[in-house]
Formats: structure tokens, sequence, C-alpha cells
């Protein structure tokens, strides 16, 4: 079995870092974007923009797929390829970074304790590299799904202000809507919200120039990021709670070791075939986040009491 990675920016490097022990063959996604893959080998798409061609040859090869997914339509033309893995006995895991992926896991983990599920919330802080910043750049002008009551509205990228708290150091941050595949996923691995949010923090000059192009170069790598994820639905006796998860950590290292969680359970069957989405009922998530964990990132709980 190979693990070939292509795209080695911050995230790809990261990862690098995490899976020392592990055959990692790398390859360039201008240069040589199809692998010479065989089944059983895992490819991981760690690079921004379309990967639905990349992603059908490795299928078709019989190899398993890890995306990162940043783009809104692409994600969802890679659901088109559920048939394809299931047949081949691999693997598509759709959402592997710090959100969508640690968001969705973090977020089945709260849904546990709780009879019923009616709201997702998900906001995050930050980049990692250069391609993260475009894109997060590009997603304050686009059009932010979001599900309401049942029904999917869209909205303008850059709306919908909230002061969201984040673990320290981050603290209290202004958020808006995005466009994200967030929210779509989340409704694949909970359908039965009714209400699902995604938003990131921005400034004032980030939401002014979003329609332009980006005015300086991007960070080589940005600072410390966040990811907050709210759950709210009743419990068995019918009362309301509210359950908030997030954590504050570098944004390529998180969503690395969501990566090399995948890898490790994907290396050892652990996952389903066909299309997979962390945060899905049947995924093994204790054990997922466990390996995320392992990697270094703390996962902090809102109790709503202050810490000794």
């Amino acid at each position: 079995m190979t693990i070939w990675l292509t795209g080695q920016g911050v995230v790809g490097q990261r990862l690098i870092q995490q899976c020392s022990s592990q055959k990692i063959s790398l390859t360039n996604p201008r240069r040589d974007p199809l692998p010479d893959v065989h089944p059983g080998d895992i490819v991981v798409l760690a690079y921004p923009g379309r990967h639905r061609a990349v992603v059908e040859h490795a299928g078709q090869q019989g190899a398993s797929v890890i995306v990162l997914a940043d783009d809104l339509n692409d994600t969802q033309q890679l659901f088109e390829l559920d048939a394809l893995f299931t047949s081949q006995q691999s693997s598509l895991v759709v959402g592997a970074a710090m959100s969508p992926g640690l968001s969705g896991l973090i977020a089945r983990h709260l849904a546990g304790r709780l009879h019923r599920v009616d709201e997702l919330h998900i906001a995050m802080h930050g980049t990692a590299g250069p391609a993260c910043a475009r894109v997060h750049h590009r997603s304050l002008r686009g059009h932010a799904p979001g599900l309401m009551d049942g029904e999917w509205k869209e909205f303008h990228g850059g709306s919908g202000r909230e002061l969201c708290w984040f673990p320290e150091p981050i603290g209290a941050v202004d958020c808006y809507r995005a466009e994200s595949p967030l929210p779509i996923l989340l409704h694949r691995a909970f359908p039965e919200a009714r209400r699902i949010s995604s938003r990131r923090s921005a400034t004032r000059r980030d939401r002014l120039t979003a329609r332009l192009p980006m005015l300086r170069p991007p960070h080589a790598e940005g600072g410390v990021g966040a990811l907050r994820v709210e759950v709210r639905g009743a419990t068995t006796d019918g009362a309301r709670e509210t359950l908030v998860m997030g954590i504050a950590e570098l944004v390529g290292s998180a969503s690395a070791a969501v990566v090399a969680a995948m890898i490790t359970e994907l290396t050892n069957e652990g996952l389903p075939t066909g299309v997979v989405i962390p945060g899905a009922k049947e995924l093994p998530t204790h054990r997922l986040l466990h390996h995320v964990q392992g990697h270094g990132v703390r996962i902090q709980e809102f109790t709503g009491q202050p810490s000794d």
C-alpha cells in the first residue's frame, strides 16, 4: 500500500511530519495530477480547486481518496462517485480538514449526548497557508448555503454578522456567512437537523475587499486558528440543551491531524466504502477523535464555569 500526497502546502508538510513512519509518495498537482495508483492505495488531495477527474481516476483503479473539500460545486460532484467507490470496495472521504472535517467529528460526538439534534452552528477562525487564505478571500464574495427550518436558503458571503467565542487565546471574533460546502456535508451526516449554519471570521477590510483581487500576498502560514462547534437539541425528557466544543490550534496542523486519522482508519479498514463524510453516524467517531488528539490537537468544551 502506498500513500500518495498531492499538494505540499502547509497541510501537506504537516501531514508528512505526522505520518513520518509511513511511506508517502509525493506528486505535483500541476505536473502529475493523476498518480499511477493501485488497489489499496490511499490518495490525499491537499490542494484547493476541482478534484472530480483525479478522484474518479483513482476510484477506477481501486484506490481510496481523501479530499479536504473547499469548493462547493466540486464537493457536490464528488457525491456522484459513491457508486463507483462502493463497487471498488474503497472509500472516498469528502471534507477532511479542520472545517469541514474536525467540525463534523466534534458535532457527532456532541450529538451522542442528545436525544434529538435540531441545530448545528459552526464557526471557524484563521487559515493554513496561502492557498487557504485565497479560498477564504473568495468565500466572502460567494453564495453561502444555509438550512433554515428545513429549507435551504442562499445568503451573500460576508453577511450575517455574529460575535462568536472561541477557545483562548482567540476569544471573541466577528464571524460572517461564507461560501463553503460544510452545510451540505453536515446535512448529509445529520439529516434530522432543521437549522445548519457555517461562518468564518473576517475583518472589515476582508469584507470590503472580497470582490477585489487580494491587495497583498498572503502569509506563508496563518497564526493560531480556532474552531467552534455548537449543537442544539433536546434530551430524553424534552429539555432543550446547547453543547459547545472547539479548538485553538494552527489550522494546518489541525487539518493534517484529521487527514492522518483518516489514513489510520483506512489502513485498518475501519471506514465504510463509498462516500465517507466526517460526522456520519456509521463512522468510528470516538476512534477518529482519539487519533486527532494523539497528534496534539486539544479539544476543549465550553461548560459555563470559569477554569481554575
